[in-house]
Formats: structure tokens, sequence, C-alpha cells
């Protein structure tokens, strides 16, 4: 697996990725013991050689309902959001939703008897929840990660990614996003999305 790491509904309901209905959480975890299956299954069907194709239209579901795009996007883009135009921002929504199931399938490419543990105790921050989590490796090495949740309209979404613990994706992203915005003007950053994608999945995503 590839050291880059990307940034509740009912999600028993998502296959073949579901949170199995026997284990219950709390609330503030489900969307990441959904997470943490999916990317063990993507590691193992990339393992098996499944086209990028077939990956990304299993996984898609799970972090459409994981993850809180839509703030992580505005956030990313920052405080010229509200002046991008409609059209746009339908258009970044796209292709940032294209571009975090991409990166995820490109990183977690390989299945080689990793686990994921959910560390019990979430911190509050304010509203939100800070849950930590641990990549295991066959050989017992941990990588750190650590999910932001925020409940959104009842739901509890993750909103950020901190590597190590510490290294927020999306502050991370928002260095990248910002600089490609102007006033009024998204297309900088909807072409270098665009390209994003295209290398990512060498072509292979098309909705």
């Amino acid at each position: 697996m590839k050291r880059r790491i990307l940034l509740a509904a009912p999600l028993a309901a998502v296959l073949p990725f579901a949170v199995p209905a026997a284990r219950a959480a709390a609330p503030e975890t489900q969307p990441i013991e959904a997470l943490d299956n999916a990317l063990i299954a993507l590691m193992k069907a990339g393992s098996a050689r499944q086209s990028f194709a077939a990956r990304y239209a299993a996984l898609k579901p799970v972090v459409e309902q994981s993850f809180d795009l839509a703030e992580i996007l505005q956030f990313s883009v920052g405080l010229l959001w509200s002046q991008v135009p409609a059209a746009e921002q339908q258009e970044l929504g796209k292709l940032f939703r294209q571009y975090t199931v991409a990166s995820y399938i490109h990183s977690f490419d390989s299945y080689d008897g990793q686990r994921f543990d959910i560390l019990p105790g979430a911190r509050k921050v304010g509203a939100r929840r800070v849950v930590a989590t641990d990549l295991v490796s066959k050989s017992g090495k941990k990588t750190r990660l650590a999910y932001v949740m925020t409940d959104a309209g009842g739901a509890w979404k993750i909103t950020d990614v901190l590597f190590d613990g510490t290294i927020s994706k999306v502050a991370t992203q928002r260095s990248d996003f910002s600089g490609l915005v102007a006033p009024g003007n998204a297309t900088q950053l909807i072409d270098a999305l665009k390209k994003k994608v295209a290398t990512l999945s060498n072509g292979a995503i098309k909705d």
C-alpha cells in the first residue's frame, strides 16, 4: 500500500462494503467502520487485479456516505467559495468526489494482511468528535489516522483526516486548492482536478 492517504445513515444498505450488522458501534464511528471495511475490500480487489472502474463503482457509495464531501470542498476552496458561479460549484462537486475516490483507489492498491483498529474513546472537540484509528501492517507496524467527525443533520460524517494523528488532509488541500480560485472564477481548479482524476484513473472514470 502506498503511503498517500486521503481526506450515520444506515450504512448496512451499501454493499459490498457495509458494516456487519452484528457489530454495535457508536454513531460517530459507524462511517469509519464502513470506510475501513471498504478499504480492506479495495486492497483485496487490487490484489485480485479487478479493474479500476469496478473498484470505483464499489467504493464510491461508501465515500459519499462516510464523508461530508460538500463541507470539505467548501473549506478547501476557502473564502472565495461563495463567489464561485453555481455551475462551477456543481462541476467542482462532481470532480472532487471523483478525485477523492480515485485517490483512495490509487493509494490502497494491494492487500498484504493489513487491518484497521478503531481506538476506543472518541475525543470531544466542541461539537465534533475525533476518532483515532490504526492501520496495522502484517508485521505489526502502525500508521495512526484520526478522523474528525461532524454531526451533519443527524448523521455523523467525516470532515477531515489527520495523518499521523496531526497532519490535516483538509488543510493541505486548502493550501493546494485556494490558490487556483479567483473571485468568480474556479476554472483553474476545475482543470487541475480533471487532470488529477484522469491521471489517477488512467481515464477509467466516466461519471
